[in-house]
């Protein structure tokens, strides 16, 4: 028998070779005692540093999935800033077919079907423009604005008051804001 088996085990391999039960006799073991205070330390201090991981690993998945929504929406961003930029430069390349199908309807023709073909086809241009949010930047008659014409030339003061557009030479064009081309103008000098 080993000398180190706590005495509740001793007692109770005394009664099994006396061939008894084993006595409680009210004795509070106290090496049992300390044994389970110390497991009971243990375990909160375990207990504890599981906590604090936790919320630590909570914390940092918060903070990955708000860099995460921030990505997200900084690259719709991008996405439509690049969308709108590529519709833009589309558009510039197509100003000129414009001019050249505005050019052949103001030219005479003996061919009214030719000529009823270019309107088709231009109008069917301006609508598409239209629908995408392009308007023309015609302002004949009304004050010069540099943020949206180029003056070329100066009227007199019979074509109208001085600071006018008297004449659009080109049209130009805007998509919301955006200046797609500056309607080239000419304007009454002051």
């Amino acid at each position: 028998m080993s000398k180190t088996k706590p005495a509740k085990e001793k007692k109770i391999v005394e009664a099994e070779e006396m061939n008894t039960a084993p006595v409680d006799d009210g004795a509070v073991d106290v090496e049992e005692t300390v044994q389970e205070t110390v497991d009971v330390n243990a375990l909160q201090q375990a207990l504890e540093k599981a906590q604090a991981q936790s919320e630590e690993y909570l914390s940092m998945a918060q903070r990955v999935q708000a860099d995460f929504e921030n990505f997200r929406r900084r690259n719709n961003s991008v996405r439509a800033e690049a969308f709108e930029d590529g519709a833009r430069a589309f558009i510039k390349t197509i100003l000129p077919v414009i001019d050249n199908l505005e050019r052949a309807l103001a030219a005479e023709s003996q061919d009214a079907a030719l000529h009823e073909g270019v309107s088709m086809v231009y109008r069917q241009l301006m609508e598409i423009m239209e629908k995408r949010g392009v308007t023309v930047i015609d302002r004949a008659g009304e004050k010069f604005d540099p943020n949206l014409e180029n003056a070329v030339m100066q009227g007199t003061a019979d074509e109208g008051e001085p600071g006018t557009v008297c004449a659009v030479l080109q049209k130009g064009y805007q998509l919301g804001d955006y200046v797609l081309r500056h309607a080239m103008v000419k304007v009454v000098a002051e």
